[in-house]
């Protein structure tokens, strides 16, 4: 049976042969771009289109028509080739609509060989936009998926051509649109019957262009692969298997140079097909209350219906067809959250020290790493749809952005049943357990710790990093500490910045120590008087770009009494809490993922030790 997608849904291709039926009800041109890991193309040479209608496993149709046909072989696309990008767009001079929105919707269908229907999805929701991505195939541990995409741009096909990183857009699509109006202003006979070619799509466009046909007969738009072979045709080799739905999962096998960078792939993978599988739920599932609400009502608004049983059968078959699809949605979802479980199940065990929670057995073999990692883990994400499946949540090495530990209420049903003290406790904790991980995936000579705790109030959470050495000082404490230290950090970040800017770092005067620097401010605003509020304003606007980091420990509502002025600090940091929470928006599909931070195991000795390594390596390493 042919999945009906919705956008944003993925389905399991299994076929490596393909082809791409386009319906739109009026002349559109259709094209094709390959796309690397990095999420661009290439060159213009990755581009399949009416002028160039060729790549290796691309075909595409040469003319603008309401009925096309696109040819696609996964087997054959070059290795470097992440993802395969169906475009439409309206062609320039061609009486027809100006804009999606005003015409039929298009609809795309993705069939096997034989041409029985794989996935079909109708792109609705269009308005201004003169082009669109309809879908794309891509690549997922080792096998393919086909995605319904549905993005539309009112730029045209210049506008879609630049947000895929092509260079000179403008010009590739003024010279598709020019093909296509070309092609538009002749008339070309059909071709002369050939025999099926099952590898055509393999090889690419030959290097002279065809004579053309003489003028004077329709244009065929029918693959080749579709119209009868000859009885004297050789026989077709025997097709390899279709490879299974749902491979078996596999640790690091997303792209990457090292096994950390793959593993660090494969986890936002992870992340975005759990995004784009939820998503895709909820709007079929929205699509279908919708639906359910619309035929309720032109029921109840035939008079013919309120008489016998007539309305009472459109009410149940409404309420039949709403069933089918949510239950179809569900049987989607679950399909896809099986594998991302069972992927988890085999990624998690994988992970190196700063990917991994602190109760991961890699923690006990520990050792101070030699160089900084791409990523560390801040906690986990997970979203209401299955709140088992818990996705890392890793943050690039170095910290672009701040962290905020939220001491305050929160929105969560578990904040809500703590006091304001245990919040603040837990908040602490959090941050502490933060600090270590960061300190534990950087070299012993390549991490520093400041912290500022003007009450004290703080000292048993900080305890553990003062007994184990590895902060770069004691707590500052009162005002005067307080002062004292966004001075000295203050004068290091000015410094840091002229050296770089007039790129002579080799200048820097002696005993200025170039390594990352993470502040810890805690009880925030307490002990802060206005210059050191904008002491460290400035230390989190322009600290990052030369190593200096920080961490808050705070209560925004604390801070009430400085008004607006403190917004953009606030908005400046990655905002975590100390319980799970539903915070973390996500602008890409609108979804609010709740985060959970990486607390140690009550109990669990890992802590210590980690950190007892971390200060005996700095020991070994010198002052």
């Amino acid at each position: 049976m042919t999945a009906e997608l919705v956008r944003g849904q993925n389905h399991p291709l299994p076929h490596t042969r393909l082809e791409i039926r386009v319906s739109a009800g009026h002349p559109v041109l259709a094209a094709a771009t390959l796309v690397d890991e990095g999420g661009r193309v290439p060159g213009s040479g990755a581009v399949a289109h009416p002028g160039a209608a060729a790549l290796p496993g691309i075909e595409v149709p040469r003319q603008a028509a309401t009925q096309h046909r696109l040819a696609v072989d996964l087997e054959a696309v070059e290795a470097a080739v992440h993802r395969v990008c169906v475009l439409l767009a309206l062609p320039v001079g061609v009486e027809g609509p100006a804009r999606f929105g005003v015409a039929a919707a298009p609809v795309v269908t993705v069939t096997a060989p034989d041409g029985t229907g794989i996935a079909d999805y109708t792109i609705t929701g269009l308005d201004r936009e003169s082009a669109l991505v309809a879908l794309e195939l891509y690549r997922r541990q080792g096998a393919w998926k086909v995605r319904a995409v549905g993005q539309g741009y009112e730029g045209g096909l210049a506008a879609l051509l630049a947000d895929q990183g092509l260079e000179r857009p403008a010009e590739l699509a003024a010279s598709i649109l020019e093909a296509v109006a070309q092609g538009l202003a002749r008339s070309v006979a059909a071709p002369p019957p050939r025999v099926p070619d099952t590898d055509r799509v393999r090889q690419p466009a030959p290097a002279t262009p065809a004579t053309p046909a003489a003028p004077g007969g329709p244009v065929d738009y029918t693959h080749p692969r579709r119209r009868p072979a000859p009885d004297a045709a050789p026989p077709r080799p025997e097709q390899p298997p279709a490879p299974p739905a749902h491979p078996l999962p596999v640790a690091g096998d997303a792209t990457g140079w090292s096994m950390d960078e793959r593993l660090y792939n494969q986890v936002w993978g992870m992340f975005e097909d759990l995004a784009r599988t939820a998503a895709a739920y909820r709007s079929a599932c929205q699509f279908a209350e919708s639906r359910l609400d619309q035929e309720l009502d032109r029921a109840l608004s035939d008079p013919r219906s309120r008489i016998g049983g007539a309305g009472d059968a459109a009410r149940a078959a409404a309420k039949a067809k709403h069933d089918e699809l949510t239950a179809r949605a569900q049987e989607a979802l679950d399909r896809d959250l099986a594998q991302l479980t069972a992927e988890s199940e085999v990624v998690e065990p994988a992970l190196p020290a700063a990917y991994a929670r602190w109760d991961s057995p890699v923690w006990q073999a520990y050792r101070v790493p030699m160089e900084a990692p791409m990523a560390v883990r801040l906690g986990d994400l997970h979203l209401p749809e299955r709140t088992g499946l818990r996705i890392p949540f890793l943050a690039r090495l170095p910290l672009a952005r701040g962290l905020w530990v939220d001491a305050g209420c929160g929105h969560s049903e578990a904040a809500a049943l703590l006091d304001e003290t245990e919040l603040r406790r837990l908040a602490l904790e959090t941050a502490v357990a933060l600090v270590a991980r960061l300190v534990a995936v950087y070299p012993a000579d390549g991490f520093r710790v400041r912290v500022i705790d003007p009450a004290g109030s703080g000292a048993g959470a900080f305890a553990p990093l003062v007994q184990a050495g590895v902060l770069a000082g004691p707590p500052a404490a009162g005002a005067a500490g307080v002062s004292a230290t966004l001075a000295q950090l203050t004068e290091r970040v000015d410094l840091l910045q002229m050296a770089v800017r007039a790129g002579a770092a080799e200048d820097l005067p002696p005993g200025v120590d170039t390594a990352e620097h993470l502040l810890v401010v805690h009880d925030f605003p307490h002990g802060f008087d206005d210059r050191a509020v904008n002491q460290l304003r400035y230390l989190a606007d322009e600290g990052p770009e030369v190593g200096l980091h920080l961490l808050m420990v705070a209560d925004r509502a604390d801070a009430a009494a400085y008004g607006p002025v403190l917004d953009p600090l606030w908005r400046s940091l990655t905002r975590l809490t100390p319980v799970p929470d539903d915070h973390l928006a996500d602008p890409w599909v609108g979804h609010a993922w709740t985060y959970e931070p990486p607390t140690v195991p009550r109990g669990s000795d890992v802590l210590r030790q980690v950190l007892s390594q971390v200060a005996d390596a700095r020991r070994q390493w010198g002052p």
